[in-house]
């Protein structure tokens, strides 16, 4: 079966510095994937050049129809409702019709003649991601869309991701800094690392990818590990 998305000799440069060379991924229709990493190692611009955002020096990338994108803002237009922020990405009517049944997905639908103004971090980013999924898209790539809420709001928007992403069938690229994310979101789990990026490690959540696993191949050494899960402890 052809995948969702298939990245095939990619390669990316900025200046003198090579971020991608050569790399190759697979995405299976259907399939999540959460790609980890340091801070610089070419996450985003991985999910950048899969969205068009970026132009790829050499390779080749194919997609199975359209593609959503969520950012780490929300980026939605101020002057414009819930509403019309989630129905300006839409091309046909059809697509149009989807709003109200999309702003109930993400638990919007009393809020949708609001102003972006009027809404927390965590309702911005459900409308965001009600934006994404206008064009009912095969695959929707998310760039640590978590990153700027509250410890609280990150575990509400996981868990309504998860669901909209069942209802939704779509697959899904998740760049992220944090294992949670992974192991809760995703299917399968990518460390990148190196200079230019390269698959450090690569394994199916619950089965390879484990938090312990994940952590050793991003260079966490356990005692760190322990001494997190013991602050957090204490904070209550």
């Amino acid at each position: 079966m052809t995948p969702a998305t298939r990245v095939r000799g990619l390669r990316k440069a900025f200046g003198d510095r090579l971020i991608l060379d050569g790399f190759d991924l697979d995405v299976a229709r259907g399939e999540r994937i959460a790609i980890l990493g340091a801070s610089g190692c070419g996450k985003s611009t991985l999910l950048r050049c899969i969205a068009g955002l970026e132009r790829a020096d050499a390779g080749t990338i194919a997609t199975q129809g359209d593609v959503g994108i969520v950012f780490q803002e929300p980026r939605l237009f101020p002057w414009l409702t819930v509403e019309a922020n989630v129905a300006f990405g839409a091309r046909t009517a059809e697509e149009r019709a989807r709003v109200p049944a999309l702003l109930g997905l993400v638990g919007l639908a009393h809020a949708a003649r609001l102003l972006p103004k009027a809404l927390s971090g965590g309702m911005a980013q459900r409308a965001a991601l009600a934006r994404a999924l206008v064009r009912d898209p095969n695959v929707l790539l998310l760039d640590e869309p978590f990153a700027a809420l509250d410890a609280l709001r990150r575990i509400e928007l996981r868990v309504a991701l998860d669901e909209i992403l069942t209802f939704a069938r779509a697959s899904a690229i998740l760049v992220t800094h944090d294992v949670d994310d992974a192991l809760a979101i995703a299917d399968r789990a990518l460390v990148l690392a190196g200079s230019p990026a390269e698959i450090a490690f690569a394994g199916t959540v619950g089965a390879e990818a484990t938090r312990a696993t994940i952590l050793a191949a991003l260079g966490v050494p356990a005692e760190g590990e322990r001494g997190r899960r013991r602050l957090q402890h204490e904070r209550g």
